[in-house]
Parts: C-alpha cells; sequence; structure tokens
C-alpha cells in the first residue's frame, strides 16, 4: 500500500473511487504501528443514491431499519442493503408512505435476512410493498455479490420519485 505525506496526494487519491479505493487510512507521523489496535483513522469515500425500500426491521408503522433493493437487469427487485436504525422522528414521517406487503406477493418472500456482513443472526423483517424510494448515502464499498458492505444512513424521501427510476442494481 502507498505512503504519502503530502495533504495533495491523499486528495487526488480520494477521488479514486472507480478504481475500487474505499477510503484512505491515516495516523500521526509520530505515532507507531500498534499491532490489533485500531489507533489509524479512516476518511471513506461516500456517496448518496437512491434505493427502493423493500423490507424492515419492526413493523411497517414502527421501523427501526430499512432493507433496500434495486432493480436487475431481468426486473428483480435485489436486495442491496440495510441502513443503520434511526430516530423515531424518522420513523414516524416514513411510516406514513410504508404499507404491509400482500402475503406471498414480495419479491424477497422465504429469503432470510442476517443481521450482520458474516453473521448467522436472522433478523425478523417485515416485507413492505416496494415503491417507497429514499435517498441514503452509502460507502463505496460492495461485496462480491454487489450489495453495499457497510449499513447505509437514510436522508430522506426524495417526493414522487417511482421505483423503475431509481439506478440498476450493481451500478
Amino acid at each position: 500500500m502507498p505512503l504519502d505525506r503530502r495533504p495533495v496526494t491523499a486528495r487526488d487519491w480520494h477521488t479514486c473511487t472507480s478504481a475500487g479505493l474505499e477510503g484512505l487510512c491515516f495516523k500521526r507521523l509520530s505515532d507507531p504501528y500498534r499491532g490489533g489496535n485500531r489507533a489509524w483513522g479512516k476518511y471513506k469515500v461516500c456517496a448518496t443514491t437512491e434505493a427502493i425500500v423493500g423490507a424492515v426491521t419492526g413493523s411497517a408503522a414502527a421501523p427501526r431499519t430499512l432493507l433496500l433493493g434495486r432493480y436487475d437487469d431481468t426486473g428483480q427487485l435485489r436486495y442491496t442493503g440495510r441502513t443503520v436504525p434511526f430516530a423515531r422522528n424518522v420513523t414516524t414521517s416514513l411510516a406514513v408512505s410504508l404499507a404491509p406487503s400482500a402475503v406471498g406477493g414480495h419479491p424477497w418472500t422465504g429469503r432470510r435476512f442476517t443481521a450482520a456482513w458474516g453473521s448467522r443472526d436472522v433478523l425478523d423483517v417485515t416485507f413492505v410493498d416496494p415503491h417507497v424510494v429514499v435517498e441514503v448515502a452509502v460507502d463505496v464499498t460492495r461485496d462480491a455479490a454487489g450489495r453495499w458492505r457497510h449499513p447505509v444512513q437514510m436522508y430522506r424521501a426524495p417526493p414522487n420519485l417511482p421505483s423503475r427510476a431509481v439506478a440498476p442494481y450493481g451500478a
């Protein structure tokens, strides 16, 4: 991994998201390397984008987190990531737009979602009608399947944006 002390170089490297750069690690020059210790800082490359709400943890009336998706090139709604838990005021405003999905009619019916990347703990989710689009902040890191590797932060629900207008899965 390259090392450089010049801020201008760090700014240049930080623009290399198309090459798969996840972010920059940094530490004070006077600090020694401490194996097994998270003494370094990390500045992640982030972007905002839209995603479709396909399910929630909690209920549609009181969601805790959102499970997000995007349509792939075959028209299937694919799971792409989950938000961090949000504050009660966000829950109240979002719940107005969410409607539970018809039994058996959801594209994710039968799918199990885990609590964290690499976890075996299964989430208790409520499937919702996948028509609500939200704007989220994501870091650029994806897993091998194309899902956002880290939890995302919801910014807002864009008004009247149809779910088919969201960027395709993997984009």
